[in-house]
This record gives C-alpha cells, sequence and structure tokens, in this order.
C-alpha cells in the first residue's frame, strides 16, 4: 500500500490478467473436455453403421452437438442436396468436402478461441512485474538522496515491495503458459480427429455415390 502510483498500477494490471487468465483457463477446459466427450459419443453412434439419412436427421434436430457432428451435418445436407439435383459425383463431393472444411474451420476457431490471450499473458507478464520491479527500486534509491548515510535497513524496505510486482508477474504467467500449452496439444488433437473424420465420411459417400 506504501509503493508508489506507478508500481500499484501495475500490481492492479497483472491482478487483472491473472483473474482473467484463470477465468479462461477453467471455461476453456470445460469446454475442451465437452467436446472430446461428444465426439467420442458421435463417432461411436456413427461408426455403428446405421442409417445415414437417419443419423442426419436426428443431429439436425439437435440443439447441442460436437463439432464432429456439426461437420457430419453439414457434409451430408450438402451431399443430398446435388443428389436430389442430380449432379454429378465429381461436383457432389466437392461441394460435400468444402461444406464439411467450412465447418471443420468455424469449430476449431470456436475452441481455439481465447488461446492467444493466455499466450499473451504468458508472455508479457512477466515484463509488466519486471517494470514495476525496476520502478519500485529507482524509487527506493532516489529516496537514499536525501539521507546522510545510507544502510540496508533503509532500502530493504523499498527493494522488498518493488519485488512483490515480480513475484505477481510470475504467478499470472506460468499458469497461462502452461493451460496455453496444453490447450493448443488438445485442440491439435481434435483438429486431426476432426480431418480423419472429413476423410473416411468423403469416402463412404463417394462409395454410396
Amino acid at each position: 500500500m506504501q509503493a508508489s502510483i506507478v508500481v500499484q498500477a501495475v500490481l492492479l494490471l497483472l491482478v487483472a490478467l491473472s483473474v482473467w487468465s484463470w477465468w479462461q483457463i477453467f471455461l476453456k477446459m470445460f469446454q475442451l473436455k465437452r467436446a472430446a466427450r461428444d465426439t467420442e459419443a458421435f463417432e461411436n453412434e456413427f461408426w455403428k453403421g446405421g442409417d445415414l439419412n437417419a443419423l442426419y436427421q436426428s443431429s439436425s434436430m439437435s440443439r447441442t452437438g460436437s463439432g464432429l457432428e456439426h461437420i457430419f451435418t453439414a457434409g451430408f445436407r450438402e451431399y443430398a442436396k446435388h443428389r436430389k439435383q442430380g449432379s454429378n459425383a465429381a461436383i457432389t463431393m466437392d461441394s460435400a468436402r468444402r461444406a464439411m472444411r467450412a465447418t471443420y474451420q468455424r469449430e476449431i476457431d470456436a475452441i481455439d478461441s481465447h488461446l492467444a490471450g493466455l499466450a499473451t499473458v504468458g508472455s508479457v507478464s512477466p515484463y509488466i512485474g519486471l517494470f514495476g520491479t525496476v520502478w519500485g527500486i529507482m524509487n527506493a534509491f532516489r529516496g537514499l538522496a536525501n539521507v546522510s548515510q545510507a544502510t540496508l535497513a533503509q532500502v530493504a524496505p523499498g527493494i522488498a515491495e518493488a519485488l512483490i510486482a515480480t513475484a505477481i508477474g510470475l504467478f499470472a504467467a506460468i499458469p497461462a503458459v502452461v493451460a496455453y500449452n496444453r490447450y493448443t496439444h488438445d485442440v491439435d488433437r481434435l483438429a486431426v480427429r476432426y480431418e480423419t473424420f472429413i476423410e473416411e465420411f468423403s469416402n463412404i459417400l463417394q462409395r454410396q455415390g
């Protein structure tokens, strides 16, 4: 509380960044767990070998579904539309793949959101804390200019207060970096599963055509 206005502003900024990053960490954890669980459930249903039309109808009526379910719905809708119009096989398959790719990109963008923010917090927080530390130490030594005999007892409290900024900067940065690396890996795994499904489903549609 006795630190300068600049150091106090740095501390408040770091606390705000830490609160935001922890909020995003928990939100992203639940989102990725739900996406993986829903993907697993839809894959099990899809590979049972049932009627694709029935699966499409149930998926279309579902208000909540996995990204994989959305990809399947987009591809099958486009495929069925072109088959009904009598388009040739090449145009039908190309349209279905493009529809699945567009939906795939939207789903990846949705689960990838705010990860860049975590990376930013992890990158800049130590430097913000270091700035607060340097400013606090500078003020501590500047205060010794009016003292005839400087001692460690006089300068130590100011330096200790300044170092708190570095500690809080690390406290904000480390969880954000760990979460970013972990969640990026999880998003990449989901993306591979989505891409694999697109290729396998395309082969199934091509054989049906």
